[in-house]
């Protein structure tokens, strides 16, 4: 805290003055009355409350509290469902200045070409990007097609590329842990580069906690259990905590340790419309808050933790010499900000964008994508070498908490070689999108009451193959057939009514309209699958990754089932 004399003069003029506001130390918890005082895009210097100083602009903060900008070290633009430009001019007024995306949803899409896309569509930008190169394109190898498949060689060149500082999170845990000889390259190739390697190991434990460390991956954005995040924090890794990891009994662990460990608030995935609704690293930051974690602890691991973390040394405290990404909050438990600066400009107030305008993105090289003509219904017939009689296959079982999947049981008659589940069970089929062949695999889903009606989508994580669940033909075809004539998309088709449709033509996960366009189509999407059955809090993500088959316990792709633990394939009957 500075001692000066507020009636002395500061010498330089500057850009922006910040007057009449308090300013709150990350490092120490403090916050005191003090004007904030910006040249270009840096803290210039801060003074003590009323200090003379020529300023171009001045900005009234009275009853208002300068904190540095939020940065969320782990995210996936492609889960916005916005282009990059679009993502930015939405999510930056609600205090996100900074973020690290992992683009390999639209990667295993198009490889490659669709990352630099990515990274040239976020520049110019006011929210900063920096970039992971994904490390599993596809996720699984050998266990579902994607539409591309970066080698260690692909990715080692990647990670030269401008504005890439990550090996994006290392999925394929299991293949680590083993000793896989193209993970063991890849994780190499990251390794050489002296960048740093995110991790993706939901609950892993004990002596394979400990392979995986070796290996030199270091973070975790996993839903754990309180047990397993003390075992990972204790062992220095760093802990992304997204909403879904903020458990009471993972947070009351935590506090229960003798020091809180540094912990980054990260978003992971969040779509448009949940993010016009709630908010964006905020909301993440109130969960937290309302779990229990004191607010100075908050607002740390939404501001200098990250950006230790993403070795931005230039931002994440509000000091002179560095960038000038804050946030003006109410109070320090009301962490949607009142304004947010951005390397010395206003964009945002009240939380809602000054650039009212919406971003489009620059072309879209990526529109035919999904290589599947019109279906008809016997394209999407369910069939199987097994003899006429009743049969026991594997199901999948949801639940309305999370995308964790359990195995279960549903016997199904077959006659001539087809699955007769109509009217029995509904079922999740994978069709295979970016080759042209259209193979398809299917099985039961079980855990929600669902009425007559189906869900298609090509934002499935993480091949992005069409995935459609179903209680009813006719409805399976008119979504399938929906989301092809978009040239990708999710759509819902429930009970007789109309198709809810969004389409997504930048690459089957994407869209080029405003946000607020996708954001209403999104809310009714969401609302239809509600409205059908589908109970989970989070539909979206629960729909989506039912084919992401690195997450336990047991996934489909459009090549089978996928004991996932296991590494290995799961027998589609019992008997």
């Amino acid at each position: 805290m500075t001692t000066e004399e507020p009636d002395v003069p500061f010498s330089d003029p500057v850009d922006l003055l910040i007057r009449n506001g308090s300013v709150l130390s990350v490092q120490t918890g403090e916050v005191w009355a003090a004007d904030v005082a910006v040249a270009a895009d840096t803290i210039r210097a801060v003074l003590p409350p009323g200090t003379p100083v020529e300023a171009a602009e001045v900005l009234d903060a009275t009853g208002l509290i300068v904190a540095p900008g939020y940065i969320d070290a782990h995210m996936h633009i492609e889960s916005s469902l916005l282009a990059p430009r679009e993502f930015a001019r939405i999510t930056l007024p609600r205090g996100t200045t900074t973020v690290l995306a992992d683009a390999h949803e639209i990667v295993n899409v198009a490889g490659r070409a669709a990352q630099a896309w990515m990274i040239e569509q976020g520049r110019g930008t006011a929210q900063t990007m920096r970039w992971a190169v994904p490390s599993c394109v596809p996720a699984l190898a050998g266990f579902e097609t994607a539409g591309a498949e970066l080698s260690a060689e692909d990715i080692d060149a990647m990670l030269g590329w401008d504005g890439v500082t990550t090996l994006g999170e290392v999925m394929d845990y299991r293949a680590v842990v083993s000793g896989d000889p193209r993970m063991r390259g890849i994780v190499a190739a990251a390794r050489a580069r002296g960048v740093r390697l995110d991790g993706h190991c939901p609950n892993l434990s004990g002596r394979d906690l400990n392979e995986y460390l070796w290996a030199g991956i270091d973070s975790d954005h996993c839903k754990n259990t309180a047990e397993v995040a003390v075992e990972k924090a204790r062992l220095g890794m760093l802990l992304m905590l997204q909403e879904k990891c903020l458990t009471p009994e993972v947070v009351d662990a935590l506090l229960a340790l003798p020091h809180l460990p540094d912990l980054c608030l990260v978003t992971d995935d969040v779509a448009a419309d949940a993010i016009l609704e709630s908010g964006h690293l905020d909301r993440v930051g109130h969960v937290a808050l309302d779990r229990g974690m004191a607010p100075i602890d908050v607002l740390r691991a939404l501001t200098v933790h990250p950006a230790h973390r993403l070795g931005l040394h230039d931002r994440g405290v509000v000091s002179p010499g560095k960038r000038a990404d804050l946030v003006l909050l109410r109070s320090l438990t009301d962490l949607t900000p009142a304004a947010v600066i951005a390397g010395g400009a206003v964009h945002g107030r009240g939380g809602r964008p000054v650039d009212a305008a919406p971003a489009a993105p620059t072309g879209n090289p990526f529109a035919d994508t999904v290589h599947l003509g019109p279906r008809g219904a016997d394209d999407l017939l369910w069939r199987v070498d097994l003899p006429d009689g009743e049969h026991v296959f594997r199901a999948l079982r949801v639940n309305e908490v999370d995308t964790y999947t359990e195995p279960a049981e549903v016997v199904l008659p077959v006659r001539d070689g087809v699955v007769d589940w109509e009217g029995r069970t509904a079922v999740v089929a994978v069709l295979e999108r970016h080759t042209g062949r259209a193979t398809m695999s299917a099985a039961p889903v079980v855990g929600h009451d669902l009425g007559a009606g189906a869900y298609a989508g090509t934002y499935a994580h993480d091949s992005h193959n069409l995935t459609a669940i179903a209680t009813d033909g006719a409805a399976l075809l008119t979504a399938v057939n929906a989301v092809i004539g978009a040239g990708g998309g999710m759509c819902a088709a429930i009970g007789g009514a109309d198709p809810v449709l969004l389409p997504l033509p930048i690459g089957g996960v994407m869209s080029e309209r405003s946000a607020d366009e996708v954001a209403r189509d999104g809310a009714a999407l969401r609302a239809a699958l509600r409205a059908w059955g589908w109970r989970n809090r989070n539909v979206f993500m629960s729909v989506s990754t039912l084919t992401l088959a690195v997450s336990p316990q047991v996934k489909i792709t459009d090549r089978g089932l996928v004991r996932v633990v296991e590494r290995a394939w799961e027998p589609p009957t019992l008997g």
